[in-house]
């Protein structure tokens, strides 16, 4: 028998939450205001950068397993770090030759 042609016969399952199965799984709305971990940390770590770090670890953590909508947020949290870093480093160069050359 054709897998396929079995595959076309059946219906779909909605993919339930097992908290609710009233709702599906991502028909909840994320966390912190709507907006996910990932995207709150980008915009609260203008203020301050740890929360930066913060969204990098549950970025490695594979966080986003839970959620896969939270994937993108916690990416762009990973990059801002990643460029927070390397800003604060070679401002910290910079610094170092200038009071080294006097």
């Amino acid at each position: 028998m054709d897998i396929g042609a079995n595959q076309r016969n059946e219906k779909y399952v909605a993919i339930m939450d097992s908290k609710d199965p009233q709702f599906g799984k991502f028909d909840k709305p994320l966390p912190c205001f709507g907006c996910g971990i990932g995207w709150f940390s980008l915009l609260l770590g203008f203020i301050c950068p740890l929360m930066w770090y913060y969204a990098t670890i549950l970025y490695f953590g594979n966080y986003y397993n839970k959620d896969p909508r939270e994937r993108v947020g916690l990416a762009a949290s990973a990059i801002s770090a990643l460029v927070f870093t390397i800003a604060v480093f070679l401002t910290l160069i910079v610094i170092a030759s200038i009071n080294g050359c006097r």
